[in-house]
């Protein structure tokens, strides 16, 4: 065990797999206390077994992030029971693929919106008032993409997504700085990270067409500059370094981790 974050708590939304289970475990790896939220209840339960067996603390909450009332229920469960927030990493995601704007649906447009970019609203806006409350400052940490920083042709309501997110997180920076109260706001950009995400996008690779997902390993070698795809630790370690002391002088950045494929 590291203390990196030893004393901290911290709330990962979308923790039950994926990049939110990298950040979970990394974070309780450092020391910090982690709240994990999520809909998979069963992995939710499961990953907690996993940080406790290596002598770590978490435990798990049921979370629909598009749910405002759930979100005020949560934050209240969070102050009772750890009596603060110090970190909060807003990771709850979906990725929703279309050949064509013109073939999606303004149902999977919304849904998308919801859990995307209102998720991320919901969070900021409950979970500022306890951070603030205890007067020690934190740090916010909202889950964007590459796919915020450049288009793509087939994942147009996607990118939308993101880029709010994007540009959400850096006027919050502003309203944090101006107000004087220490809460850090930044942005995270995955690249091609091996992920479940991956598994709603289907007929993006080699298997255009069908429902398999896309080769993650053929599309790296494509277009990442590295040659190889990511994976949730490579995005949790820059969580872990957001979620520190370390970065106590970096507020309203992207910190994009992507193999150098938004460069190229």
């Amino acid at each position: 065990m590291g203390g990196r974050v030893e004393g901290k708590v911290a709330l990962v939304t979308g923790g039950a797999s994926g990049i939110g289970a990298g950040c979970a475990k990394r974070l309780a790896e450092e020391g910090a206390t982690v709240v994990i939220t999520d809909v998979q209840d069963v992995k939710g339960a499961e990953l907690v077994h996993e940080i406790g067996a290596a002598g770590g603390k978490a435990r798990y909450l049921h979370h629909d992030v598009t749910d405002e009332p759930a979100w005020a229920n949560i934050i209240a469960d969070v102050e009772k029971t750890e009596g603060r927030l110090d970190v909060l990493v807003n990771n709850a995601g979906i990725g929703i693929g279309c050949p064509s704007i013109t073939m999606m649906s303004l149902e999977d447009w919304r849904r998308q919106q919801a859990v995307n970019v209102e998720g991320v609203f919901l969070g900021i806006k409950h979970s500022l008032p306890l951070m603030r409350k205890a007067g020690h400052g934190g740090s916010i940490i909202n889950m964007s993409s590459v796919a915020g920083l450049k288009g793509s042709a087939i994942l147009a309501a996607y990118c939308a997504t993101k880029g709010a997110v994007r540009l959400f997180t850096k006027a919050i920076a502003m309203e944090c700085a101006n107000m004087k109260d220490g809460v850090r706001v930044n942005s995270v950009h995955p690249g091609i990270i091996e992920t479940p995400i991956w598994l709603s996008i289907a007929g993006m690779g080699q298997a255009a067409g069908t429902n398999a997902p896309p080769d993650l390993d053929a599309m790296s070698q494509q277009g990442v500059p590295l040659g190889v795809k990511g994976y949730p630790l490579d995005i949790a370690n820059g969580v872990l370094w957001l979620a520190s002391d370390e970065s106590r002088y970096v507020t309203g950045e992207e910190l994009v981790i992507d193999g150098g494929l938004s460069i190229r």
